[in-house]
C-alpha cells in the first residue's frame, strides 16, 4: 500500500459568516473514511488508538486534543501497519478540524477542512459539500428544474457553509455545465439551528455506487444522535443519512432556495 506523508498542511475554508467556531478551549479533530475501495480503518494519535473500526462512509466524533503539533496515522483495522496516511498537523485552540481520507486505497490521501461549527441564525441551517468520489465528473448542484447553487465542483473541492431557511427542498446533480441530471435528490430536510456536511462518495462506474452522507456537525438543541466530542470510539452512525450523489459548491453565495410547500 501506498504511504503518504502530509506534513503541517490545512486546507483553510474562507468562512464568510462571522460566527465563533463551537470548539471551546483546547482544538477538536474528527475522522471520515471515504476511500471507497479501502478496509475498516483504526486512526491513532500520537502513538494510541483515537479511533477504531471505523468504516467506508463512517464519521467519527470529535475528540479534544491539545493546541500544537500531532501526529495521525490511519491504519488497517487491528492492525499497526502498513500506514496508509499519515499527517503531521499544528492543531490551533478554539478550532474544530476534519481529516478526511479520499481517493482508492493505491491513492489514499487526507484532505484536511476547518470545520465552523458555530450555530445558524433563528430559522436557518447551514450546509457544505465535499466532492470525495474518486472517479465522479465535476458536477452541480441546483435546485431541481431551477437554477444552479454550486458549480462546477471537482475531486476533493469543499465549498464554503451555505446558510439557508430550515425546510425540506428538492435537489439534483447535474454534470456540470449541462442540463443532464446525474441524480435526483428529493426532499432533503434541513433542520433549524443545525449545522451539516454532505459528503460525495463511491465510485461513479463502480462498486459501491456513488452516494452522499450527511453529517450532523453541530445542533443547537439536544437530541437522541451521539454527540459531537463523545466517546472516541463511538460512531455517528445515527448521524448518516444516504442522500444521493451530492458535492460541494465553490464560494459562498446567499442564495434563495425554492422551499417546498407543506
Amino acid at each position: 500500500m501506498k504511504r503518504l506523508m502530509l506534513l503541517g498542511s490545512v486546507l483553510v475554508l474562507a468562512l464568510s459568516m462571522v460566527v465563533p467556531a463551537m470548539a471551546a478551549g483546547g482544538p477538536r479533530v474528527r475522522a471520515v473514511h471515504a476511500s471507497p475501495d479501502a478496509p475498516t480503518v483504526d486512526v491513532w494519535v500520537d502513538g494510541a488508538k483515537a479511533f477504531t473500526n471505523a468504516p467506508f462512509k463512517g464519521v467519527t466524533p470529535y475528540a479534544e486534543l491539545s493546541q500544537g503539533m500531532h501526529n495521525f496515522q490511519i491504519v488497517p483495522a487491528g492492525a499497526t501497519e502498513p500506514v496508509v496516511i499519515e499527517a503531521d498537523l499544528d492543531l490551533q485552540n478554539n478550532t474544530d478540524y476534519t481529516i478526511l481520507a479520499v481517493n482508492t486505497l493505491s491513492s489514499i490521501e487526507p484532505v484536511v477542512l476547518v470545520d465552523n461549527n458555530g450555530l445558524p441564525a433563528e430559522g436557518k441551517a447551514h450546509v457544505r459539500f465535499v466532492h470525495a468520489s474518486p472517479d465522479a465528473p465535476a458536477v452541480d448542484i441546483a435546485v431541481t428544474g431551477g437554477p444552479v447553487l454550486f458549480g462546477g465542483v471537482a475531486f476533493k473541492g469543499v465549498g464554503d457553509y451555505l446558510p439557508v431557511d430550515a425546510g425540506t427542498y428538492d435537489l439534483e446533480a447535474r454534470i456540470s455545465g449541462t442540463e443532464t441530471v446525474a441524480l435526483s435528490l428529493p426532499g432533503i430536510t434541513l433542520e433549524e439551528g443545525t449545522v451539516y456536511t454532505v459528503y460525495a462518495m463511491g465510485f461513479a462506474a463502480g462498486e459501491p455506487t456513488l452516494t452522499a452522507v450527511i453529517s450532523v456537525d453541530a445542533q443547537a438543541q439536544p437530541t437522541l444522535l451521539p454527540a459531537t466530542g463523545g466517546s472516541s470510539t463511538l460512531w455517528l452512525g445515527l448521524g448518516l443519512v444516504a442522500l444521493g450523489v451530492l458535492t460541494f459548491g465553490t464560494g459562498y453565495r446567499k442564495l434563495a432556495l425554492r422551499k417546498i410547500e407543506k
